[in-house]
């Protein structure tokens, strides 16, 4: 399915750029607009999570066999689920390179190289979609990821909607990201004898990228919103000391501060 998967991928390619245009069309909510190019690449990245997460998430359920032979077994639908994947990696990367300076999205262009070149060999190989599919799951906590950063931009952190935003980050990073991504190492190293040296030595690299990302991620998410949005025991006569700690003097701090903005 080479010719076939290119054309998907250059398909879903002008798809998520046309998306990110379209939104410029719409109104930014009024905390987000000053800073709408960010605001719209993020909704665009939650599209393709809820996307390809939410259907990753099917088709394994529906067609178990994918997991159980991740190398030759997929109905063709997986293959083009993965192609349109590659298609919305290659356009965010292309957005960040256009849109942002190179020192501040470094680890995300890395992320994405990695990524296309994992699922770009499934899509021009025709093998090993199974694999690629269960690294798909990994978008149902970016999904999580991108919507807690576009409550940020809003300003409503700290609010309930934030925490659970947090806390089904911190959730889903553990479920759909760290225990997969052992899963997918466990697999790697047992069936090196099956795959070319080559691939296993791409998997493991974008593996242990991806991993180490996500672990540094999550400790961040759980320092900035557990953590210091734990209120200040009350002291008398410190009244200041009654704000929680997401407070400042000047109002609530509401910037992400994550060097690493993971977005898989």
């Amino acid at each position: 399915m080479a010719p076939a998967g290119l054309l998907v991928t250059g398909a879903s390619f002008l798809a998520f750029r046309g998306l990110h245009w379209g939104l410029r069309l719409l109104p930014t909510p009024g905390p987000a607009a000053r800073d709408g190019w960010r605001w719209r690449n993020l909704c665009v990245s939650l599209v393709h999570s809820l996307l390809s997460g939410i259907a990753a998430l099917l088709g394994l359920t529906l067609h178990p066999r994918m997991a159980a032979d991740p190398i030759q077994s997929h109905p063709r639908w997986a293959l083009v689920l993965v192609a349109v994947s590659v298609g919305y990696f290659l356009a965010d990367g292309a957005d960040l390179l256009w849109n942002q300076p190179l020192g501040k999205t470094w680890d995300l262009l890395c992320h994405h190289l990695v990524v296309v070149s994992c699922l770009g060999t499934a899509v021009l190989s025709g093998q090993y979609v199974g694999f690629s599919m269960v690294s798909l799951l990994l978008e149902l906590n970016s999904a999580a990821l991108h919507l807690r950063k576009l409550l940020l931009l809003s300003r409503r952190a700290p609010s309930l909607a934030f925490s659970a935003a947090s806390w089904a980050s911190l959730a889903t990073l553990a479920l759909f990201r760290l225990v997969l991504l052992g899963w997918m190492s466990l697999w790697l190293l047992r069936q090196r004898h099956r795959v070319p040296l080559a691939l296993v030595i791409l998997g493991g690299v974008g593996l242990a990228t991806v991993g180490v990302m996500s672990i540094v991620l999550g400790i961040r998410i759980f320092v900035s919103d557990v953590l210091r949005f734990r209120p200040l025991p009350y002291i008398p006569g410190h009244e200041k000391t009654r704000r929680t700690r997401t407070r400042g003097d000047d109002g609530p701090v509401t910037r992400d501060s994550s060097t690493l903005n993971l977005k898989d």
